[in-house]
């Protein structure tokens, strides 16, 4: 460990090595928080601006107040904090599969500290998002009747590019219904993809959802020297 690179948690997950370092940036002149599994790069707090924005266009397309939102992948938490930062929110179930990201937020060593775990609209549980869809017994194992105002998800690099093999039965007719089946009738689906729109996967909500359509968010990327291109998601049953 040195004043730019640290190694602060290493764990054998079901899914290969989990790791989460702080780096220095040289060309920014920033320390960075990074996950990776394996030699595959996750996540950083480099760029979240499109985290941010699956929750706030979710949320958008809500009406009302009390809602409840269950999210897929709980990652760095800045798609969880932005869901608490709207007042309209009254609770947050997160499903992540890895039980030391839940560790990091609990051990407070994260960029948002303990932010998450401190706010008491909000629970954290330890599963498989996509095993519990599709079960077809309720997202979070302890409410298998709890229907959710809106579902949001950011766990696999898109709908084409899966962390595990099991994952591709979500993304097909099939498992999107059942998903949209804990839904509430007026509820929003939104899925985080860091590919450009894909036409096929946006006519297959379409069939499953009463209206589906994609969202492109641009931020520069200052490494590079380009501009980075992901995409939101958003259905609405």
């Amino acid at each position: 460990m040195s004043a730019y690179f640290e190694e602060i948690d290493y764990q054998i997950t079901p899914l290969g090595p989990l790791s989460l370092r702080r780096r220095r940036q040289f060309k920014l002149d920033v320390d960075i928080m990074e996950v990776l599994l394996g030699d595959e790069h996750l996540m950083s707090d480099l760029f979240t601006i499109s985290e941010i924005e699956l929750s706030r266009l979710a949320l958008a397309e809500l009406n009302g107040v009390g809602h409840n939102i269950l999210v897929g992948g709980l990652g760095l938490g800045y798609t969880v904090s932005e869901v608490l930062d709207n007042l309209a929110v009254n609770s947050v179930t997160v499903i992540e599969f890895l039980a030391p990201v839940i560790a990091w937020h609990e051990r407070g060593i994260l960029p948002l500290g303990l932010k998450l775990v401190e706010d008491t609209r909000c629970k954290m549980v330890q599963a498989d998002f996509f095993a519990r869809v599709a079960l077809g017994e309720g997202l979070d194992p302890s409410l298998p009747n709890q229907l959710y105002d809106g579902i949001l998800i950011d766990i696999d690099h898109s709908p084409k590019l899966f962390l595990d093999p099991s994952h591709s039965g979500f993304y097909t007719k099939e498992g999107l219904t059942k998903l949209a089946a804990n839904i509430s009738p007026r509820g929003i689906f939104g899925l985080w993809s860091n590919d450009p729109s894909d036409p096929l996967f946006l006519d297959l909500l379409k069939n499953v959802f009463k209206s589906a359509w994609a969202v492109d968010v641009k931020f520069p990327n200052p490494i590079l020297g380009n501009e980075c291109l992901q995409t939101i998601y958003l259905a609405s049953r």
